[in-house]
């Protein structure tokens, strides 16, 4: 039996954990979440990108 994770639904419910235990913290996560898309957005997550 093989059980794989991937890495944004882990997060994902951790995250969900994290807030239930500690309310304040949503705005924290909401927070980092839009910095890393917004970073992935303006460098590419596959390399650079010429138009």
């Amino acid at each position: 039996m093989n059980i794989t994770l991937s890495l944004g639904p882990l997060v994902a419910l951790i995250a969900g954990i994290m807030i239930l235990v500690m309310p304040r913290l949503l705005n924290y996560i909401v927070a980092l979440y839009l910095i890393i898309i917004g970073v992935i957005g303006l460098f590419g997550a596959g390399g650079p990108h010429h138009l």
